[in-house]
């Protein structure tokens, strides 16, 4: 009798979990794909030609391809400095790289209006140099930079503290160079842990809004990064148009689940 019960009873969180699971993910994600379709397949694909969506879905992939490989070398520098090695302020570290997690997207964007904008702490020096960060191109990457910079840390860090270090001083013990090291014995250890954390990045860096939306000033066709946009053809009551645009958001966050899905299978 008992065992029946616990079977009734993980049966029942099961299907709450499922149900629970299908309002709260897969029913949205139908319905992003029927709206994008409303008007028929020809609107969709001349929804996703139009040329400020494609400037947004270029921007974003751009930001993206300059924020992952940037991180990657910044996430592998600082879990190498962590995990191999005892100084002063090493915890200190550690702590400074949860800081994107702790503080608002929105708040790391005001951050960066009040250090580069005209008037900012270095706004007005850089204006007189002839260089504007706010408002453009540059200010997106780097608050994007800043919001993504804990995902390869974060995910090295305990991975090289686990392993510890007696592969690489086998190898520098038997001749091989510092470089030599690093790309024969720690990055295949690392590889799937990297990978893993590079993958996280770009999501969040494609998908980034709030930060993006303090210091980009939103210009269409100019620094109207994918999620931007799709705001501004929904206030626009361009329906149609805003849900064409999030379906490719969509996709590629599909895209990243099977990646994610299939790494961790490997990695396990």
């Amino acid at each position: 009798m008992r065992a029946a019960a616990d079977t009734r009873g993980r049966t029942a969180l099961i299907a709450l979990a499922l149900v629970l699971a299908g309002l709260t993910l897969l029913v949205p994600l139908v319905l992003i794909f029927v709206s994008a379709f409303a008007d028929g397949i020809g609107a969709y694909f001349g929804n996703i030609a139009a040329p400020d969506t494609r400037h947004a879905i270029f921007l974003t992939v751009l930001t993206a391809v300059i924020v992952v490989p940037v991180n990657m070398v910044f996430g592998i520098a600082t879990a190498w400095a962590v995990a191999r090695y005892e100084f002063t302020g090493r915890k200190l570290l550690i702590s400074l790289i949860e800081i994107p997690f702790s503080v608002s997207p929105i708040v790391a964007g005001t951050i960066y209006l009040f250090l580069y904008g005209q008037q900012g702490l270095l706004g007005p020096t850089l204006q007189s140099w002839g260089v504007q960060i706010m408002f453009s191109v540059p200010a997106i990457v780097l608050v994007s930079l800043f919001v993504t910079a804990p995902f390869v840390a974060r995910e090295l860090i305990p991975l090289m503290q686990a392993q510890g270090s007696e592969d690489e001083e086998a190898a520098l013990s038997l001749g091989a160079s510092p470089w030599q090291t690093f790309r024969l014995v720690t990055l295949p250890n690392i590889r799937w842990a990297l990978l893993y954390g590079a993958l996280l990045t770009n999501a969040r860096a494609m998908g980034e809004f709030g930060a993006v939306s303090v210091v980009s000033g939103a210009i269409r066709g100019q620094t109207n990064t994918l999620p931007l946009h799709i705001e501004l053809l929904y206030n626009d009551f361009n329906i149609a148009g805003a849900f064409a645009s999030a379906s490719i958001l969509a996709l590629i966050a599909l895209a990243t689940l099977g990646i994610k899905y299939v790494m961790e299978n490997r990695a396990g």
